[in-house]
C-alpha cells in the first residue's frame, strides 16, 4: 500500500542515504508552500552518482512502498532531477548545482525534519 506525506519523505531519504547520496536534507513546507508538503534535496559527486541515486530512490520507494514518482523532470546530464510525488518532492543535485541555487536558502522559514532519527 503506498505511503504518502512524511512517511514517504523518510522513506525518500533513507533510499537516498542507503545509495550514499551527500547532504540529505528534509524539510516540512506545510504553510510555507502550495507547492508540496514536503521537499528533499540531495547530492551526487558525479554523473553515474547521480543517475545511482535518481535510480535508486525511485524503485527502492516503489518497491518498499509502492509509490511512483507522478513526474520526473531533468536527467542526470542537467545535473538536477526532481522526482515529483505530489506531497513530496525529491531535488537531486550535483554539488555545484545545489551551491549555485541555495535552496537551503529559499526555504528558510520551512522546519526541517530530522530524518535519521526515524
Amino acid at each position: 500500500m503506498a505511503i504518502h506525506g512524511e512517511e514517504l519523505a523518510l522513506a525518500c531519504a533513507k533510499a537516498a542515504d542507503g545509495i550514499q547520496a551527500e547532504n540529505i536534507r528534509v524539510w516540512d513546507m506545510r504553510g510555507v508552500s502550495n507547492l508540496t508538503d514536503y521537499m528533499i534535496v540531495c547530492s551526487g559527486n558525479s554523473m553515474p552518482h547521480l543517475r545511482a541515486v535518481i535510480r535508486d530512490i525511485a524503485s527502492v520507494v516503489e518497491e518498499n512502498n509502492g509509490n511512483t514518482p507522478s513526474f520526473t523532470e531533468g536527467k542526470a546530464d542537467t545535473r538536477w532531477v526532481v522526482l515529483d510525488y505530489v506531497d513530496v518532492m525529491v531535488h537531486v543535485m550535483h554539488q555545484e548545482m545545489r551551491d549555485f541555487y541555495a535552496l537551503e536558502e529559499l526555504w528558510a522559514d520551512a522546519k526541517e525534519v530530522d530524518w535519521k532519527s526515524r
